[in-house]
């Protein structure tokens, strides 16, 4: 029975709701949190976090459930809980912040605001008796509550002082067009340097995987044929398909090893992982034609579409890092307990000998618990055991299989069912591609769904909404489920040439302009204006998840090929030039918008096609598009309002489908062999 219930319980958010019951006195984010701020003369403590993060957690029990430490921060603060996945606007400001105050940033996220929300103190996770090298809480909110008691001129001069750096920071000036080719050379020349050549990734430990590192790759290596380029993305990809950090019973990847051989991962599972590195795999193996990608992306895809998935067609936000490894015993978690396996759960699972080829294969040795990775192969197992390797493949497919029903009694992380449009937006590219590689219907028809359920919940025709949780759709969206959603539509018009998806993605894309476009500087900011916030920022960073500056260049494009209309490039232009100096000066920095950058000078060609859809003539051309690395190609139907008005004139061959390749205004003569448009569409511009 709760002794405690704060404000919290009235919020849709499971990470809000997680924290209703504490005695802190917390209030969400809102224009009433700081008026009685203002009231009672008292500084914000801003405490970000969401609802899988492991740290997040632990802060929770040590602090935020200590009956002395609420009573510090009810006496001095104002206590607001911010989820990050709510609102990411303030998650990106005060994280800058606190980046720049301390080299580092993580959540859960600790900052005191005056109550003008201006920062002035910060760090991450703070525990409650001194440790780790870090001060106790209890001893930061004291010196704190001080200083803003005594010494209220320095804490002023602080907060305005780095206000004036996130101006700065949030500064992006419209300049020259960068070298775009020095700038992709600089960038590629970084990952060499920075290219684990033993374990793949690039860098030490802790371990991320980066999608937009490795789409930028592969670009590269599609414009210059350096090979090495493609080399590291498919050595990272394959190193991680290998290792712990991919759930090798149920599919999907956490979110990061904390080794630098991707054994030991961070246990959380994100959407937004999974509908990015999907698209790594099926981009792997549309360059490759090698089944090893193929399954990996069909895992992926098959584990959000059984664990993730809302029955309305939406997807969920995440699964935890923490479990009960007792069913005695749920309230008691440990990070990692629902995917770890000891020799002897195994044995008693599994006959032998596929016990002993299983813990050979997956690396579980007698002692201790382990995380199941790649340790040998198929191959070596059967060469090991004296057996076939048909038969021990055979074996150890089923034991994956029992394996995954027996997990399935365990109590299971919990899952954050909060509904986003820009993960969502994300997941839809994901299975349109997913059906385009692997011709699974199940896919097209799980994007179509999608797509529905986000026109019916989340759009209204004028607004746009960010998060949809328990029924209710609320929260004003950000650029990032504009730009991620508009990327989505695009994806899933090439794939079945639907206008409607078609006229939704221009709509939105209107949207987007009238509410984020900076008409002074270029690109968009990533928060409409708001009183709360006190600096608008851009986004700047290709990171877990891509920029959403990032994107909408790509999109633009795309609508530039696709429509004809010169104002989607003319924007994409001032979007790069916006961020010049930092591609030229750390290109690393936004590879995905680089990688975007390297088919501007020259646009994107147009794959137009003619016919009946349905008719399988047309979907033979269809499959050539999307079978194979095209990603200078957008495809698209000839009979479209939304198309140019040069598509019109292009000579009709008189058969039930043809293709046309078109770059430049100049098309290539119309074909209906599905063998004839291949060979067009390998001969690459200036080849």
């Amino acid at each position: 029975m709760a002794t405690h219930t704060n404000r919290l319980i009235h919020e849709k958010s499971p990470y809000l709701r997680q924290h209703a019951h504490n005695p802190v006195d917390w209030l969400p984010w809102s224009a009433e949190a700081f008026e009685i701020a203002r009231r009672e003369d008292k500084p914000i403590f801003l405490s970000v976090g969401y609802s899988s993060c492991h740290w997040c957690h632990v802060m929770e029990r040590e602090s935020f459930q200590n009956e002395e430490i609420a009573e510090l921060l009810n006496r001095y603060f104002v206590p607001v809980k911010v989820d990050r996945e709510e609102r990411p606007d303030v998650d990106r400001l005060y994280m800058a912040f606190v980046q720049a105050a301390t080299g580092s940033g993580g959540w859960p996220m600790s900052v005191f605001l005056t109550p003008e929300g201006e920062p002035f103190f910060g760090g991450t996770y703070f525990p409650p008796d001194d440790r780790y090298g870090r001060p106790s809480f209890r001893y930061v909110l004291e010196r704190i509550a001080q200083a803003w008691r005594s010494d209220r001129e320095r804490v002023r001069q602080a907060a305005a002082a780095a206000i004036e750096h996130l101006r700065r920071l949030g500064t992006h000036q419209a300049a020259a067009l960068p070298g775009i080719q020095e700038a992709a050379d600089s960038a590629f020349n970084i990952c060499r340097r920075l290219f684990d050549r033993v374990h793949g990734g690039f860098g030490g430990a802790p371990k991320f995987p980066r999608p937009a590192t490795l789409e930028f790759l592969f670009r590269y290596w599609e414009r210059t044929r350096r090979q090495e380029a493609l080399e590291m993305a498919l050595a990272t990809l394959k190193a991680m398909a290998r290792g712990g950090i991919r759930d090798h019973l149920g599919g999907g990847f956490h979110r990061y090893s904390v080794d630098e051989a991707w054994r030991v991962p961070h246990f959380e599972k994100m959407l937004y992982d999974q509908a990015q590195l999907a698209v790594c795999y099926l981009e792997a193996t549309q360059i490759t034609g090698e089944r090893e990608y193929a399954e990996v992306a069909r895992e992926t895809l098959d584990y959000v579409l059984r664990d993730m998935r809302d029955p309305e067609g939406g997807f969920y936000s995440a699964e935890d890092a923490d479990s009960a490894p007792d069913p005695e015993r749920p309230d008691e978690t440990e990070e990692g307990a629902f995917y770890l396996w000891t020799a002897e759960q195994i044995r008693a699972a599994l006959d032998e000998p596929a016990a002993s080829w299983f813990c050979a294969r997956y690396g579980v040795e007698e002692r201790g618990a382990w995380v199941l990775y790649e340790a040998l192969g198929v191959d070596e197992v059967a060469r090991a055991a004296g057996a076939g390797e048909e038969e021990v493949a055979a074996a150890l497919e089923q034991a994956r299989r029992k394996l995954r029903v027996e997990r399935e009694r365990r109590p299971r992380p919990a899952r954050d069912e909060k509904i986003l449009t820009g993960w969502n937006g994300l997941m839809l590219s994901a299975l349109a591609r997913g059906y385009r590689v692997l011709e699974d219907p199940r896919y097209l028809e799980a994007a179509q769904a999608c797509a529905d359920f986000l026109r019916a919940r989340m759009w209204d025709g004028e607004t746009l909404l960010r998060r949809c949780c328990q029924g209710e759709a609320g929260i004003a969206a950000f650029l990032e489920d504009y730009a991620f959603l508009v990327q989505g539509l695009l994806d899933l018009y090439e794939t079945c040439l639907e206008t409607r998806d078609l006229d939704w993605a221009i709509e939105l894309t209107r949207r987007q302009c009238a509410l984020f476009e900076d008409g002074d500087g270029g690109g968009f900011f990533s928060a409409q204006a708001d009183p709360l916030i006190p600096v608008r920022l851009k986004d700047d960073y290709d990171g877990a998840e891509p920029s959403a500056n990032s994107v909408s260049v790509w999109n633009l494009l795309r609508l530039d090929a696709i429509t004809g209309e010169s104002q989607w490039r003319e924007k994409a232009e001032r979007t790069v030039r916006a961020f010049g100096r930092q591609l030229a000066v750390s290109p690393d920095s936004l590879p995905w918008m680089l990688a975007a950058a390297m088919y501007l000078p020259g646009g994107l060609r147009q794959l137009v096609l003619r016919g009946d859809p349905d008719s399988p003539a047309f979907r033979a051309l269809l499959k050539v598009a999307h079978e194979r690395f095209y990603p200078d190609v957008v495809v698209m139907k000839a009979e479209t309002q939304q198309g140019p008005e040069w598509t019109e004139t292009l000579r009709a061959t008189g058969q039930a489908a043809e293709a046309h390749v078109c770059e430049n205004f100049a098309c290539q003569a119309p074909v209906s062999d599905p063998g004839e448009l291949a060979r067009q569409l390998e001969r690459r511009s200036g080849a």
